[in-house]
């Protein structure tokens, strides 16, 4: 498939582009220059023409080793990746220094350069659309990412380029450039057959918070610098997703911004970004939580394995910069005995050290991540259910409330991901709180589900396994 990179300097409407071709609110957009830091890929559609379409960082002139260098370098890579380049300017402020020595740059990538005069609704934008012309990139194609306007005129630019596969094809929708937003990412498909399809890549998302070594976890689990990284905190802001395989299974990694503490989040961007990262948890099948070793289980890290557990998504612990620990054994022993006051809600959930600098531990966090994702499965037959159910009544019948037994009659599974049970009987919704969390654990611990959420409903009505009252 062909792939095209959208360049230009900062706060030109890259990102704004982006989102309209992809049709998905990916990438975070704010007036402000400087929003996107990494590179981010996506499916494109215009027309009847089907494309990669990469979203990078605005170009600047900045030392190397600085984040604004770093930056560069990255939209360097996807300017080297690129079939095509999208070079962008904005057209009511006209060429400003900065564009022409990004304009050079791009003609000697050798790649088919389009340049795109972004921000060209109205009169506004006339004189920086004829401004263009002396970038020598070739006649400029007014538009505006916004609105949507001349969707046409870039359909018809980039067209020569891109493959067309003829089952493809399909009539150029007028009303392109007014079509509806999609959250993203986009709805679950059907769960059992995503359960049984091999080819399916898992959903992990990774979460923590600033500076827990997300991003270098990932450029190591994948073997190539393909997130922004850096001593500075809260270097990524849009969740980017990335493909993996691990031991032949296909995996499908999501990077988040890191998460601070609601109370000082002040910033709309860095709202965003959270915002963005909650998204990504809602959408993931596994999440894993990754803690910095050196300072483990602050209060933020209890908040995001207890925000993971109630959007009912299995966890897994990663325990981050493991290298620096000196006692390892016995922190790792006194970390385990934390997390199971800490974390009953999560009872038995995995916690993995490792290193995402050093690469070491990732072999482990993976199959303690598919083994999650298994439990998370997990059926568990009507017929079981009810025989551990009769012994855990026997040994700790529920309590009378005013004077009157509370009488539990069956349970069966009602669901998985996660774990979903139904509880059959009289009087349930006075069952005490205690011992809900008492059946709960005793399910947890009874039918192997370590660290997975567990959801339990009670139900009113009569047992239509009673096979006397069916006689009757």
């Amino acid at each position: 498939m062909t792939t095209v990179a959208i360049i230009g300097r900062p706060n030109v409407g890259k990102s704004t582009l982006f989102n309209r071709l992809v049709g998905k609110k990916l990438a975070l957009v704010d007036d402000r220059p400087g929003v996107t830091r990494d590179r981010r890929e996506g499916d494109a559609a215009l027309g009847h023409l089907r494309f990669t379409i990469i979203d990078t960082a605005g170009l600047e002139e900045a030392d190397p080793g600085s984040l604004a260098g770093r930056m560069r370098a990255q939209t360097e890579v996807a300017i080297a990746q690129a079939d095509v380049i999208l070079f962008m300017i904005d057209a009511r402020l006209g060429l400003t220094p900065m564009d022409q020595p990004f304009a050079d740059l791009v003609r000697k990538s050798g790649k088919p350069v389009i340049l795109l005069a972004n921000k060209a609704e109205g009169r506004k934008g006339l004189d920086g659309i004829f401004e263009a012309y002396a970038l020598g990139l070739g006649d400029p194609v007014p538009f505006s990412a916004e609105h949507g306007e001349g969707t046409s005129d870039l359909l018809e630019a980039l067209a020569p380029y891109v493959d067309v596969e003829p089952e493809e094809e399909e009539p150029f929708d007028e009303s392109y450039g007014d079509k509806k937003w999609i959250e993203a990412p986009a709805a679950f498909v059907d769960e059992e057959a995503e359960y049984n399809d091999p080819n399916k890549p898992l959903r992990v998302t990774i979460i923590g918070r600033p500076n827990a070594g997300k991003s270098t976890l990932v450029n190591k689990m994948i073997g190539e610098e393909r997130l922004l990284v850096g001593p500075e905190a809260g270097i990524t802001r849009d969740t980017i997703s990335v493909d993996y395989q691990w031991r032949g299974r296909p995996v499908k990694l999501f990077d988040t911004a890191g998460m601070r503490k609601r109370a000082r989040i002040e910033e709309k961007l860095e709202k965003m970004s959270v915002q963005d990262s909650l998204r990504a948890i809602r959408f993931a099948e596994v999440v894993v939580v990754l803690l910095d070793a050196t300072i483990p289980f602050e209060k933020q890290d209890l908040t995001l394995v207890d925000l993971t557990e109630r959007e009912g998504r299995c966890v897994v612990i990663g325990l981050n910069k493991w290298d620096l620990v000196a006692d390892k054994n016995g922190l790792l022993a006194e970390l385990k005995e934390k997390a199971s006051h800490l974390l009953a809600q999560v009872r038995g959930v995995p916690i993995i050290p490792l290193s995402g600098l050093a690469g070491e531990g990732i072999d482990r966090l993976m199959q303690a991540v598919f083994t999650a994702y298994e439990v998370w499965n997990r059926r568990i037959s009507t017929a079981k259910i009810n025989r551990w159910l009769e012994g855990v009544l026997s040994a700790h019948p529920p309590p009378a409330v005013a004077g009157r037994r509370i009488k539990i009659r069956y349970m069966t599974q009602a669901k998985a991901r996660p774990p979903t049970f139904a509880l059959f009987g009289n009087q349930l919704d006075h069952l005490p709180v205690s011992y809900t969390r008492y059946l709960v654990n005793n399910l947890r611990e009874a039918f192997d589900l370590p660290g997975t959420p567990i959801r339990l409903h009670t139900r009113g009505g009569e047992n239509p396994y009673d096979k006397n009252k069916r006689a009757g």
